[in-house]
């Protein structure tokens, strides 16, 4: 019997509906997926109930295989690159300085969300396309060097003092957005090293990844400036820096706080569910490909996002995403709540 699930991810198109629609209006209409992302979304999963169930044995066989699960991630690829391409033809219209803020924070927004994340799930995949499509969905946001960092770095060192992406506890945001940007990029580098190296392969050369990714993003930024000027070309770093932005605020709520022991062999302990934290909050699971079972993630890393499971011993937020990464955008409230949460499951 066909299960027809995987029709529920579609309402993640609602969002660059919206998207389409900011960049052919004026006003508030500007901000449209603005206010759903960051408003709509978090006021419903403040009022509903998360959902803890898993898949039965039955339907995960069913579900994992299933390919308009793939589908609906690889539409997103052509979804995007067009309304990059509708950004910056609007960008020409004379525009107010609030509807210029608007439209940005709306690519901003599908950069980040959209692009990254999707990219970050296609990223795990072994099959060759799907890398490959994970590797393009992160030119816009300019952050290549993610498809390195996170599969070889970030799922080994995650929640230690060493990982880039896993946020300490009593560690602000904003500092955090600095350290894992700069720390981040360089550890890419270093660990691109060690394979080159382990490989028998020179660094300066084509084997070299991470300085492919720099010629792919050149080339990329370069053309828009060709075709739509510098001031265009400007609005649409602030996106790429607001994609990216919006993927370490992300990483910083997934993992605050939480460490690893070391056990008696001087040895960080296995990753387990309750080292990242939870959520079930289904709005946000939909929107974010099941991006808020991160336990589960961590746990399993080759296991697709349709078949996450949830864990009683995993940490649970205390709502969904996008209200928790506005909480964290206010530190004095994000540790009083955090805080005390973290020290309640210690």
């Amino acid at each position: 019997m066909k299960n027809y699930k995987f029709l529920k991810y579609f309402l993640t198109l609602s969002i660059p509906f919206l998207t389409y629609l900011s960049f052919n209006g004026n006003g508030i209409i500007t901000y449209a997926p603005i206010i759903e992302a960051f408003f709509i979304i978090p006021i419903l999963e403040f009022v509903m109930k998360p959902d803890i169930n898993n898949l039965s044995d039955a339907e995960e066989e069913m579900t994992k295989n299933d390919k308009f699960y793939d589908i609906i991630l690889y539409l997103f690829v052509p979804i995007i690159f067009f309304l990059i391409g509708e950004f910056l033809i609007s960008m020409k219209e004379n525009l107010s300085t609030s509807d210029k803020i608007g439209r940005i924070l709306s690519m901003g927004l599908i950069c980040g969300g959209f692009g990254i994340n999707i990219a970050h799930e296609l990223g795990h995949r072994t099959n060759k396309v799907e890398q490959f499509l994970s590797k393009v969905l992160l030119i816009p946001s300019l952050y290549m060097h993610f498809f390195i960092e996170h599969n070889r770095g970030h799922h080994k060192r995650v929640s230690t003092k060493e990982d880039p992406s896993s946020a300490r506890f009593g560690e602000n945001i904003f500092s955090f957005w600095f350290r894992a940007v700069t720390s981040g990029y360089i550890s890419a580098w270093n660990l691109e090293k060690v394979k080159l190296q382990r490989n028998g392969k020179n660094f300066f050369s084509i084997h070299n990844e991470m300085i492919i990714f720099q010629i792919i993003q050149f080339i990329f930024i370069y053309t828009i400036y060709y075709f739509f000027g510098l001031f265009i070309t400007a609005y649409f770093l602030i996106c790429s820096v607001i994609g990216f932005l919006i993927l370490e605020t992300v990483n910083y709520i997934e993992h605050y706080g939480l460490e690893r022991t070391i056990n008696k062999n001087g040895k960080y302990e296995r990753v387990k569910p309750f080292h990242s934290w939870n959520s079930n909050h289904p709005i946000g699971r939909i929107m974010l490909f099941e991006l808020s079972r991160h336990s589960d993630h961590h746990f399993n890393a080759s296991r697709k996002y349709q078949i996450l499971k949830n864990h009683d011993n995993s940490p649970e937020m205390p709502t969904g995403y996008p209200g928790m990464m506005i909480l964290a955008l206010f530190p004095p409230l994000w540790f009083y709540i955090m805080n005390n949460k973290i020290k309640s499951i210690r």
